[in-house]
C-alpha cells in the first residue's frame, strides 16, 4: 500500500488560501498593505534612521527654528523638511511621532479587543440578564461619543493626578481612555456572532462532553467569530490613531515634549498664519495617509470575508 501523502504545511495551506489568492489580484489592497509596512518600519527605526532625535535636548538650537524646507528659500539642507518653532527636524519628529501614534493606536485596540471579547462572549453564551445588563451598559456608553468620553476622562485625570503626573504617563493613560472609550463595538459585534454560533452541533456537543464555559467560549465559539473582529481591528486602529491626534491638538494628548502627529499638527497650527506652514502640513499629510491606507485595507478585508461579494 502507498503510504499516506504528508499533510501540508500552514504555509502551504496560506499559499492555497482563497485570502492569499483575492489579495493578490486587487492592486489597491497590496498597495495599502505595502505604504502600511514602510510605515511601520520607518516608525520602528525611527531611533536608527532620523537624523536628529528630537528627545535630546542637546542636540536642539532655538536659533534653527521655523527653518523652511531645504528646497526652499531660507532652508537648511541639514533639516529635509525644515524645522518647528523649537528647532528640532520635522523629518525626524514625523518619524518619531508616527511611531508614538502607532504604538498608542495598536494598544488602544489590544485594550479594546480584550474587554469587547470578554463582555461580547459572555452576554452572548450565558443571556438572560447578564445579556441584558452588559448590552444597556455598552448601549450607555455608545450614546456618548468617542471624543466626549476621551476628553472628559483625560481632563479628570489632569485634574486628580496633574499635568506633571499626566506627562510622564501620557502613553499609558490614552491607550487606557480610547480603548475604554470604543469596546463596545467590539462587545456587539461579538455577541451578534455568538448567538448564531452557540446554537450549532459542535458546541452541543462540547456541553454533552462536560467541558467548562470558559473552554467553549475561548476554544470553540471565539475563533469561528474571528473574520468580523480582525475587519474591525483596522478599522478602530485607524479611529485609535485619529483619536490620539485629535485630542493632541485639543492640548489633551501627549506633551509638547513627546511628539506625536497629532501634537505636531496642533504646535504647527499656532503658525500656519505666520508663514510656517510646513510645521503642520507635513504631519497632517502623513496623518491622512496613514489612515487612508488603513482604511483601506479594512474595506478590503470586509469584501473578503463577505461571500456574497468574493464568493457569490
Amino acid at each position: 500500500m502507498s503510504e499516506f501523502a504528508a499533510a501540508p504545511s500552514r504555509w502551504e495551506r496560506f499559499k492555497q488560501s482563497d485570502f492569499l489568492y483575492y489579495f493578490l489580484r486587487d492592486k489597491v489592497a497590496m498597495f495599502s498593505f505595502a505604504i502600511c509596512m514602510i510605515f511601520l518600519v520607518l516608525s520602528v527605526a525611527a531611533p536608527l534612521i532620523a537624523p536628529t532625535d528630537p528627545y535630546d535636548m542637546s542636540s536642539i538650537d532655538i536659533m534653527d527654528a521655523e527653518l523652511p524646507p531645504s528646497w526652499m528659500d531660507g532652508g537648511d539642507e541639514r533639516f529635509l523638511l525644515g524645522t518647528d518653532e523649537q528647532g528640532r527636524d520635522i523629518l525626524s519628529t514625523m518619524l518619531y511621532g508616527s511611531r508614538l501614534s502607532l504604538t498608542i493606536g495598536f494598544l488602544a485596540v489590544a485594550l479594546q479587543l480584550f474587554l469587547g471579547i470578554i463582555i461580547g462572549l459572555s452576554s452572548g453564551y450565558f443571556g438572560g440578564r447578564i445579556d441584558s445588563y452588559l448590552m444597556r451598559f455598552a448601549d450607555v456608553q455608545l450614546s456618548f461619543s468617542t471624543m466626549m468620553v476621551a476628553i472628559i476622562v483625560s481632563a479628570i485625570f489632569k485634574a486628580s493626578f496633574g499635568s506633571e503626573f499626566y506627562s510622564e504617563y501620557a502613553v499609558l493613560m490614552l491607550v487606557v481612555i480610547i480603548g475604554v472609550a470604543e469596546w463596545p463595538q467590539y462587545a456587539r459585534t461579538i455577541r451578534a456572532s455568538v448567538l448564531a454560533e452557540k446554537k450549532k452541533e459542535y458546541v452541543e456537543a462540547a456541553r454533552v462532553m462536560g467541558f467548562k464555559a470558559p473552554r467553549i467560549m475561548f476554544r470553540h465559539i471565539l475563533p469561528n467569530c474571528l473574520s468580523p473582529i480582525l475587519v474591525i481591528s483596522t478599522v478602530q486602529v485607524a479611529n485609535a490613531i485619529m483619536s490620539e491626534a485629535a485630542l493632541s491638538f485639543l492640548g489633551l494628548g501627549l506633551p509638547v515634549d513627546q511628539p506625536s502627529l497629532g501634537a505636531l499638527i496642533s504646535i504647527g497650527f499656532n503658525y500656519i498664519f505666520s508663514g510656517s506652514w510646513w510645521i503642520t502640513a507635513f504631519p497632517g499629510v502623513l496623518l491622512v495617509t496613514l489612515v487612508l491606507v488603513i482604511n483601506l485595507l479594512g474595506d478590503w478585508l470586509r469584501d473578503v470575508f463577505n461571500p456574497k461579494i468574493y464568493k457569490g
